[in-house]
Order: structure tokens, then sequence, then C-alpha cells
């Protein structure tokens, strides 16, 4: 029995153009890497003569705690911070430096990301990468912030709560900056799901339907991260991290419902030109053929 003779596939000229080998591959990384690592290195010097000043503005909600809690508001009138060693202060602006140094940098750290990624994609998923890396960018910002003004005054407030006559509160540099910067990203990375879930939408991994079927039970969810991830187990604290993420899951069906819309669109007149396609062959085949009777 003879083999089929092998179908030629014509090569997408799009992703022929952009091919390159693998040490051009490597060389493209280290060159993004190198570029990134400018980026945020400058970053860090820009933040590190700031420290200070990002610090301050890292210790007002707490501040503004301690001057309304009755707990802490007879105990003195301008709180200060504490360190326990003579390098604490120096490490403290040190870390500092360095996670604001990533957060200025990152629009160039994703811009140096999209580069790289961009010669193995098509036009239009050039467009999309470009604008997940934008919006990664402003919902984590956002996240940040949300916990900065509605969070973290909260929780200063029932922590505080704790002192009396008998236990006087003494704020460590070092401790205060890892609870703010811990609660901060973790907020940032909640404010995360929209994008993550609308990438999973578009490669077909989820759909609206899928996704509002779980939702009581990302309530659950919700409510469990929420209680592992605030280091208070008051119920309002808990409630300020499990709120956003419900309302963020239920955006993100809102979301995946017109992506999951549109794929299905797409699909259908996908498959109305491949049926009008095979109409046309075989329309065509069957009028060859009566031609074929017609001279013979």
């Amino acid at each position: 029995m003879a083999k089929p003779a092998p179908v030629d596939v014509e090569p997408d000229p799009e992703l022929e153009g952009s091919r390159m080998p693998f040490l051009a591959h490597l060389r493209e990384l280290r060159d993004r890497v190198r570029n990134a690592a400018i980026f945020f290195v400058l970053g860090f010097f820009v933040c590190f003569y700031f420290a200070d000043q990002i610090y301050e503005w890292l210790k007002q909600p707490l501040f503004e705690v301690w001057r309304t809690n009755p707990a802490t508001k007879h105990i003195a009138e301008n709180p200060t911070m504490a360190f326990g060693t003579l390098t604490e202060p120096f490490w403290v602006n040190m870390s500092i430096a360095m996670w604001a140094g990533i957060f200025v940098a990152s629009p160039f750290i994703f811009f140096q990301l999209w580069r790289f990624i961009a010669p193995g994609l098509y036009k239009k998923e050039q467009r999309i990468v470009t604008l997940f890396a934008v919006s990664s960018a402003v919902f984590f910002t956002g996240g940040a912030l949300f916990c900065y003004h509605m969070v973290l005054g909260r929780l200063f407030d029932f922590l505080l709560g704790y002192a009396n006559e008998s236990q006087t509160p003494v704020i460590m540099m070092q401790g205060y900056l890892d609870l703010t910067r811990d609660m901060m990203l973790a907020f940032g990375a909640i404010f995360e799901l929209p994008l993550l879930i609308a990438f999973m939408s578009m490669i077909g991994i989820v759909t609206h339907r899928g996704l509002w079927k779980f939702n009581r039970w990302f309530v659950v969810i919700a409510f469990i991260v929420g209680a592992i991830l605030t280091p208070s187990p008051d119920a309002i604290s808990q409630i300020m991290m499990a709120g956003p993420m419900i309302a963020l899951y239920n955006l993100s069906i809102v979301i995946a419902y017109f992506i999951t819309k549109r794929k299905e669109r797409g699909d259908r007149e996908l498959e109305a030109r491949e049926r009008a396609a095979d109409e046309k062959e075989r329309a065509e085949r069957a009028a060859k053929r009566e031609r074929e009777r017609e001279r013979e």
C-alpha cells in the first residue's frame, strides 16, 4: 500500500521572520536581563537617597492610629520608632531602597520582558502582552495603595489595643517595615487576580460558567486566605482582605464572560466559513463531474 505523500505546510511568515538560533536567544536573554538590572540599580540608588522620606510615608498609618487609639494616645503624643542594633537603620534603608527600586523600575523591567517574548508572538499577541504588562503594574500598585489607605490603619488599631499601663509598645524599625511590606505585597498580588483569570480565559482553561459555579467555594477560600495572610485574628482585617478578593473574583467572571463570548462567536464564524468553503468545494467537484459526463 502506497504511503500518502507528505503535505507541505507553508510556514507562517510572521513567525519565520522572527525565528532565531538558540545561541541568539541566549544572547537576547542576556541583553534583556542586563538592561533590567541596570534600571533596577538606578531605581535602587534613587530610592536609597529618598529612603528616609519613603519610611516616613510608610509610618503615617501607624502614627495616626497611635494618636487616636485609647490604649496608646496617653503614652506619648508623638510616637517614635526604635532599633535594636546600631546597623538596623542602615539595613532598613537598604531594604526600602531594594523593594521601592523594584517598584520604580518595574515598567522598564516589564518592557524588557516583553521585548524578549515579543519576537516569538504574532502582532496581535504582542499587543496583548503589552497590555498585560501595563495592567499588571497598575493593578499591583492599586492593591498596595488600597492596603495602605484602607487596611493598615484598621490593622494597627487592633494590634495597638493590646497596650496598657503594664505593657508599653516599642515599635522596632525592621519589624514594622516587614509587616507593612508583607501586607502591601499580599494585597498587590491579590489585585492581580482579574488579570490571571482573564489570561486563563483567553487560553481556554476557564470560562465564565465554570467560574460562576465555583463562586460560592471561592468565598470560603477568600476568608481562609484572609485569615492566613492577616497577622491579626480580628474579623475586620480578614473581611478587609476577603472582601476585595470576592469582588475581584466576580469582576473576573464579568471579564471572562466577554472573552468567552467573543471566542465562541469567533469559533462560530470560523465554522461557518469552513462549512461555506466545503459546500463551495463540493459544488465545484459536482460541476466538474457534470462537465466530464457531458463531454463523454
